[in-house]
């Protein structure tokens, strides 16, 4: 069952000015219940202003929404309940850190859906451990956590909600290479526990090629293309032509295969690679 469906949707930007741009148009796709898709394309192809509609921040100008069937604005006074179904990550997540403890900002979200305060206790702790957040650091200031765990700390503010579909919309940016491999190797161990189904929107093609089961491609805001990932980064010469890239390694091992050198040109992961070599030379 589709998690997750967009119907023919259509956003215009500044409709019926002399500043109209069509961000979207007629874009189809399903998701499907548990699934880590990995969501790429280049500067204003849509991305952004795809998973904000999934969320409910913005209405389509045409088309429809449905989250586990149900078209998100048939009841347009009831839109707040689909953030708590839809949690969103923005880019920078922790610039929207505003409570005085670490603990009452991850239990805003929780709060405001009603919750009994012995499950609001368990959501904070459960989505702080999740994000690798210490027991002390839930009494501190989320301003005198370090640039990484502020980030930790607004995403779990999200995770407590235990929306069924997480949004997280470039949730590394900005942080240095071990920062972010720690990040992403607790998003995908929520999503391994949780069995949640996770969308990560990113620039970095490396990172979507090591965790995305699949991976929906925007260019000039159309659906290019929904598959595995392995099958979108087959199509190296293509995704060039719209303005990306398939992984580092995927490119070096296509360079070996056009000297003559026997090795998988799809390769998406180092230790692929190292592999193959190793397995080539021997």
């Amino acid at each position: 069952m589709s998690v997750v469906r967009a119907e023919n949707i259509r956003f215009v930007y500044g409709g019926g000015t002399s500043f109209e741009k069509t961000a979207l148009d007629d874009v189809n796709f399903e998701i499907e219940e548990g699934e880590f898709v990995g969501i790429i394309g280049h500067t204003g192809s849509g991305k952004s202003t795809l998973v904000q509609l999934l969320n409910g921040l913005i209405r389509p100008t045409e088309g429809k929404i449905y989250i586990n069937g149900k078209d998100i604005w048939e009841e347009p006074k009831k839109i707040r309940e689909v953030r708590f179904k839809v949690g969103m990550v923005f880019q920078y997540p922790e610039y929207q850190l505003f409570e005085e403890t670490v603990y009452k900002d991850i239990s805003f979200g929780p709060k405001n859906m009603g919750l009994e305060q012995d499950e609001i206790d368990k959501r904070v702790r459960s989505a702080a451990e999740f994000t690798g957040l210490r027991e002390d650091q839930l009494e501190s200031s989320p301003f005198e956590l370090s640039g990484g765990e502020k980030r930790r700390a607004a995403i779990a503010g999200v995770i407590a909600m235990d929306p069924d579909v997480l949004i997280l919309d470039e949730p590394t940016a900005g942080l240095d290479p071990l920062g972010r491999d720690a990040l992403l190797s607790q998003i995908v161990d929520y999503h391994k526990v949780r069995k949640n189904t996770v969308l990560l929107v990113s620039h970095s093609m490396e990172d979507i090629a090591r965790i995305a089961d699949r991976i929906l491609v925007m260019s000039k805001g159309k659906k290019w293309m929904l598959d595995t990932t392995h099958n979108v980064f087959s199509r190296g010469k293509e995704l060039e032509n719209i303005g990306l890239r398939v992984p580092q390694i995927t490119k070096i091992m296509m360079m070996l295969r056009q000297k003559g050198i026997n090795v998988d040109p799809t390769v998406l992961t180092v230790e692929q690679g190292f592999n193959e070599i190793v397995n080539y030379l021997s």
